[in-house]
């Protein structure tokens, strides 16, 4: 009976080490026969990368005039309307003249007494300080007719356009501001070159110089490049945006540009060698600005964060994270995660 039950024991024992080892046979198994992703790689290349940098602005008037007296006067007339085009010099408004003339009069009656005064002098009749003080009088005077005479007769200050209109034949002019912002009767912008004044990253501040080309671009005109180039760097930087300033100067001889337009400035500093990678290569984390790809190591995918640079044809400038000659995956990338075993094929 002792026997039996030893034998039964044995028996026991081996059937449990024999469901054990194929257990241990099956998960073996089943960890080698687990397919590995197939994939397809290219490698990354160093190029010579041109340098560019785009950034946006609306063109703007060379030079914009508010058309204004200094005093306030009723108009008498407005010679120009909205659109016409205008010399530098050309007479454009008229004020009513009554107080220019009433110091016209003024002063030829000053003009008058200091002559006779001066005969006087000469005679020994009075002082030099009476001469003088006649003479002081005189001096203010046609200061003040010349100053009038600038504000009856409104002349352009620029060649350009008439702009905007904000007053009509005799309104008193109340030197208040308009719509346009300023007290003015008219506005006249110079518009045979325009600018454009860019906010620019400090990034680029020891390469933008006066003198530098620059390539304008607008959507209104898709097939057009206009030409312009750097004509003022602000020296200062905002220390809250960590930006500067900088003017562009544009010809307009041709008119074809107006103020306002939104425009997109392309500046070139130059070339200098870059990784490049193919652009089906770079994916974007969904919800946020992270840019990755998947590097091949030793059979497995690695997920490498890169920042990215411009685009050139189907390649994209790889600022950092990737280094020439390391390959990335092109194809398959929707199954992978970091350390996922891969099967390159690149038939």
């Amino acid at each position: 009976m002792k026997t039996n039950l030893v034998t039964c024991g044995t028996l026991l024992s081996v059937l449990a080490l024999m469901a054990s080892c194929g257990n241990q046979t099956k998960t073996t198994s089943t960890q080698e026969d687990t397919p590995k992703v197939l994939v397809r790689t290219v490698p990354t290349i160093e190029e010579e990368v041109e340098q560019i940098a785009e950034f946006t602005g609306s063109i703007e008037p060379y030079k914009q005039n508010n058309i204004t007296p200094s005093l306030a006067v009723r108009i008498d007339q407005i010679l120009v309307e909205v659109g016409d085009n205008v010399q530098k010099g050309q007479l454009l408004v008229r004020m009513d003249p009554t107080q220019y003339n009433q110091a016209a009069v003024q002063l030829a009656n000053l003009e008058t007494d200091y002559q006779r005064l001066k005969a006087v002098y000469d005679a020994g009749g009075i002082s030099k300080q009476q001469l003088d003080q006649s003479e002081t009088q005189l001096e203010v005077q046609r200061d003040n007719v010349k100053n009038l005479k600038d504000n009856i007769e409104l002349r352009s200050p620029v060649t350009g356009v008439v702009t905007g209109r904000y007053y009509d034949p005799g309104d008193m002019f109340s030197m208040t501001p308009n719509e346009s912002g300023a007290a003015s009767i008219l506005q006249v912008m110079q518009i045979d070159k325009l600018k454009v004044t860019m906010t620019i990253s400090e990034q680029y501040f020891p390469q933008v110089k006066v003198g530098m080309p620059v390539d304008i671009t607008l959507d209104l005109f898709p097939d057009r490049t206009f030409q312009g180039k750097v004509t003022l760097v602000y020296p200062s930087i905002d220390p809250q945006t960590r930006t500067f300033q900088v003017e562009v100067t544009i010809p307009n001889g041709d008119r074809t540009l107006r103020p306002g337009m939104y425009s997109r400035a392309t500046l070139k500093f130059g070339s200098k060698p870059g990784v490049m990678v193919k652009d089906l290569a770079v994916q974007k984390q969904i919800g946020s600005n992270e840019k990755y790809v998947f590097v091949i190591k030793d059979g497995k995918a690695e997920r490498r964060t890169i920042t990215t640079g411009r685009q050139i044809g189907d390649e994209i400038n790889v600022l950092t994270g990737l280094e020439a000659g390391e390959e990335v995956v092109v194809a398959g990338i929707a199954k992978l995660i970091d350390g996922t075993e891969v099967e390159v094929k690149n038939d």
